[in-house]
């Protein structure tokens, strides 16, 4: 059994804040759709309709919770889901009840 210190609590809380808005449940969800190649910052905008200034400030949020990645390509910010991450809080959310109780099983938290 994995146990979780306050630390780690503390870092999965903040990563599910930054969850928590449905702007940036959407860009998430977005990069995923789009893994592994990402997208750039005006595909993102078009697609899911976001001002700019917008968007820089909740995959600016999102990167700094480790959810997003982001990389240069020549003038272009191209971003994607940082799976890693996402796998992390699942990890997390589900560690006691698809181990010790049994609540959940592993199977049923994953799809396709």
């Amino acid at each position: 059994m994995q146990t979780h210190g306050p630390d780690q609590n503390a870092r999965f809380a903040d990563m599910l804040a930054a969850l928590g808005s449905e702007s940036r449940l959407r860009i998430v969800r977005l990069l995923l759709k789009a893994h592994p190649e990402g997208l750039v910052v005006g595909e993102i905008a078009a697609d899911l309709d976001i001002p700019a200034s917008t968007l820089s400030h909740h995959l600016e949020k999102l990167k700094n919770e480790g959810l997003v990645l982001v990389r240069r390509e020549s003038t272009f910010l191209r971003y994607t889901a940082n799976a890693d991450g996402l796998q992390e809080i699942l990890a997390f959310l589900f560690a006691e009840c698809c181990t010790r109780n049994k609540a959940i099983k592993p199977e049923a938290v994953t799809c396709c």
